[in-house]
């Protein structure tokens, strides 16, 4: 009998609650098979506002979980960007862990399984096999990578945020997009087709942006382009500027050099943040996020600058696969370090 038709088997919940957005998946507690899915807005514990988090992650729950089902439910794993295990009371913890009662509370889910990990953890036990040794990298909005024993976290590199850090993530991406773009308009940087792409996404008029290859871009037109972009940045969470960093891929598939150069920098700053973690030749190393996710624009540069370490390297689609294995060692009562 399908697990899904015995109500003595259960269902749990894995949550993957990232900086773009918020997504659950229901599953079976005996095999994990998807049963339901719900995606809302970002869900990083650090940066986004407590009550605004939980409604996120009602809205997730709500749609993967149908409400004849709330109260099968026998285990939920939330991977949280900004949050981390340890210590306790780790401000993004404490964050993450009041929003998911909340939102579970709201549910009316009233499992008492229900556990915080970091993004990272989550997305490392989502590889083939579920390594309990090894590294990770998530790479989207910000990026990180860590050191996993036991299917525990022991030691991060970056993850410091878009104000100090997260060198090589979507938002260093996006923010660099943005300069490019304000120094080829005033002359101090080289012409790039990101000027026009990064104009065109910000909606600034089309009299200011840049003609077409050959023609002249005049230096009322330069300046219109740039009185226009800067308020447009401005008017907006820094963070957003995240949502530039998918203009750099597409300049860069047709050759634009300053694109092309910003994604190799990128690569560098995301090997770099894996370096600092020692990694041991032959090791795993899990890595998520869009950047670098299967088909991401700097898993290729990133694995030909690691391949000196000659590491297992592992693209995940995102935290959720492994958020619900996590879900399903709660469901068993075993802590992650006690898995087989």
């Amino acid at each position: 009998m399908n697990s899904d038709l015995n109500p003595r088997l259960g269902w749990v919940v894995g949550i993957d609650a990232g900086g773009t957005r918020t997504r659950a998946v229901l599953a079976d507690a005996v095999d994990g098979r998807p049963l339901g899915e719900g995606v809302a807005g970002p869900g990083n514990a650090l940066t986004v506002p407590g009550p605004e988090l939980a409604d996120h992650l009602a809205e997730a729950l709500a749609s993967a979980v149908p409400e004849a089902g709330r109260a099968r439910i026998t285990a939920v794993a939330g991977g949280f960007a900004g949050a981390a295990r340890a210590p306790e009371e780790e401000p993004g913890r404490v964050r993450a862990r009041a929003a998911l009662t909340a939102a579970l509370t709201r549910l009316g889910i009233g499992t008492e399984a229900a556990e915080v990990y970091s993004d990272i953890e989550a997305a490392f036990a989502g590889a083939p096999g579920q390594p309990a040794d090894g590294l990770a990298l998530v790479a989207g909005t910000g990026a990180v990578a860590a050191r996993i024993e036991g299917r525990v976290l022991v030691a991060t590199s970056g993850g410091d945020g878009w104000l100090l850090g997260d060198d090589g993530g979507g938002f260093w991406i996006g923010r660099e997009a943005a300069r490019a773009a304000l120094r080829a308009a005033d002359g101090r940087g080289e012409p790039t087709a990101l000027t026009a792409a990064v104009g065109r996404a910000l909606g600034i008029p089309a009299s200011a942006l840049p003609p077409a290859e050959g023609a002249l871009w005049r230096q009322e037109s330069r300046a219109a382009y740039r009185a226009s972009l800067l308020p447009a940045v401005l008017d907006r969470p820094p963070v957003r500027l995240a949502d530039l960093a998918p203009l750099v891929p597409r300049a860069a598939a047709e050759k634009d050099a300053v694109a092309l150069t910003t994604l190799r920098e990128a690569a560098a700053h995301l090997t770099a943040t894996v370096a600092a973690l020692r990694p041991r030749p032959g090791e795993a190393l899990v890595v998520t996020g869009g950047l670098v996710a299967p088909d991401g624009p700097l898993l290729a540069p990133l694995t030909a600058r690691l391949s000196h370490l000659d590491l297992t390297i592992t693209p995940v689609t995102d935290g959720c696969a492994g958020a619900v294995a996590l879900a399903r060692l709660l469901a068993t009562g075993r802590r992650p370090a006690e898995a087989p």
